[in-house]
């Protein structure tokens, strides 16, 4: 592999586009930079050699990685109970592996494509190397292209496409930016359609139910490490029925977020039954809980008392956090691997909605909000979006931020708004353009009350989710792939030089 300057400029503006990608992100939401990254990306691409792509496309995924999940380190070193240089170690680690998605994606986009319409097929590449990472070895779809681009002119797209078609859309932007800049002056009317169509697509695909809803979500804020001692749980205990107490007379649905209660439901039942005997009749109470069945087996879940029918159960769980790949392997090997609770089974594929306060909720627990294909079915029979989360586990760092984002996102593509429950933060109602309605501080024991409407209706994304995005990144990557058949070696190289 030649490291020659060309090259090794390539290798610099892959790193630069890693930040910049996630600089696009919250917090910072320098949304603009995301084409900026693209261009850098593709400029000079289809001059390397595939080996050459692939390690373009690698560096770029540590840059991304390295800056976009920093808050990695602090799950495995604050609360995975691992020493400073084993934790770097397995962050550093973390952050390889992951941008060997990128490295894959690159080799293929350049050993089986041409330079032949080199600005469509690029993007149509990027998406289906979106889509892989979303579910292959589980999936990890945090800090897709498209995820930071709820508040930008673009946002008007994601009820038609959904996330996935915000990242062709900005990929377009970056290849066709990067053909204005060696004057191929046409690129400018595919450029502009972009970004000026949204203002004449819907910006209300729902409608609300005529009465509101009055929730009140509580945050317990605490600590992560004690939690699950026996002094953690009578706290979690006496917070959350204080705090319940403030409001009961209030609202119409009170929510307690993941975990509220550190302790199994048959141990949490008596203490749900008093909070319950002080409720009035018609007030729902919603948390999360750990479920153990007959069995043996755990489950992250959803119950309530009051006016609630119905439960849920995690379905997507995440790797080491609530099981452990490999387990048999890796049990045992270092602390980190024995964390509490990651012996969960995922719930059922299709479980009916929870109802509560007479509307249907469709849940998503933590890590299951960033799965935007799991979101719109559960949205297709419910009114509002319910989320419940830890985020203790990402500390102080920019993983709650991140989180809240692809929340907000959600909303937007589903039109519905998202009720989201959290430990310490960020608590938030969010309405169905993706906004926020109001939101609690971090890092505080308190309640955030408010009002949300059910929403009836879908959206096109949520009548099809995310397959026609993804069948026209394919379409947009055939001129490559056939290009790639039909064009002689001979002429392959004179293209490389063009692009």
């Amino acid at each position: 592999m030649g490291l020659s300057p060309a090259f090794l400029l390539q290798l610099l503006a892959a790193l630069v586009a890693g930040g910049f990608t996630t600089l696009t992100a919250s917090p910072f939401e320098l949304w603009w930079l995301g084409p900026v990254a693209i261009g850098l990306l593709y400029i000079g691409l289809h001059a390397l050699t595939p080996a050459q792509a692939a390690f373009k496309g690698w560096l770029y995924g540590v840059a991304l990685f390295a800056s976009g999940t920093s808050w990695v380190y602090v799950s495995i070193h604050d609360y995975g109970y691992t020493g400073v240089p084993l934790a770097v170690f397995l962050t550093a680690l973390f952050v390889t592996i992951l941008a060997l998605f990128f490295a894959g994606t690159f080799w293929l986009y350049r050993r089986f494509t041409s330079a032949r319409l080199a600005f469509i097929s690029f993007a149509g590449a990027w998406v289906l190397g979106e889509v892989l990472r979303t579910y292959l070895f589980t999936g990890f779809p945090w800090l897709l292209m498209g995820s930071g681009y709820v508040d930008s002119p673009l946002a008007a797209w994601a009820p038609v496409g959904g996330v996935y078609l915000l990242s062709l859309l900005v990929a377009l932007s970056g290849t066709f930016a990067a053909e204005l800049l060696r004057r191929q002056w046409w690129a400018l009317a595919p450029l502009a359609a972009i970004w000026l169509v949204p203002l004449a697509l819907p910006q209300q695909w729902t409608t609300p139910v005529s009465e509101p809803t009055r929730v009140a979500l509580l945050q317990g804020n605490l600590p992560q490490l004690l939690k699950w001692t026996p002094e953690g749980q009578r706290t979690a205990a006496n917070t959350y029925s204080e705090l319940t107490r403030e409001v009961a007379d209030e609202v119409d649905l009170i929510i307690w977020p993941e975990t509220a209660l550190p302790m199994m439901e048959a141990q949490a039942r008596p203490v749900l039954e008093r909070v319950q005997s002080n409720l009035p009749p018609d007030v729902a109470l919603l948390t999360g809980i750990v479920q153990r069945d007959e069995q043996e087996r755990y489950f992250n879940s959803v119950i309530g008392v009051g006016n609630v029918e119905g439960s849920y159960q995690k379905e997507h769980l995440v790797p080491f956090g609530e099981y452990l790949p490999l387990e048999n392997v890796l049990r045992g090997a270092i602390d980190f691997f024995d964390l509490p609770m990651s012996t969960f089974t995922k719930g059922e594929h299709s479980q009916t909605p929870m109802q509560a306060a007479g509307i249907n909720i469709g849940n998503a627990i933590c890590y299951e909000i960033i799965y935007p294909q799991l979101v719109a079915r559960r949205a297709q029979d419910s009114g509002v979006i319910m989320t419940v989360s830890n985020d203790t586990w990402f500390g102080a760092s920019i993983g709650p931020h991140q989180h809240l984002q692809m929340a907000r996102l959600r909303a937007l593509e589903n039109g519905r708004y998202v009720i989201r429950a959290t430990s310490n933060g960020i608590t938030a109602i969010i309405d169905p353009n993706g906004r926020l309605v109001a939101r609690a501080p971090q890092f505080e024991t308190t309640l955030l009350t408010g009002e949300f409407y059910a929403m009836e209706g879908l959206t096109p994304f949520t009548r099809t989710g995310s397959w026609p995005a993804w069948l026209l990144a394919g379409l947009m990557l055939l001129p490559g792939l056939l290009g790639a058949r039909t064009t002689p070696q001979i002429g392959r190289a004179s293209c490389r030089e063009r692009v």
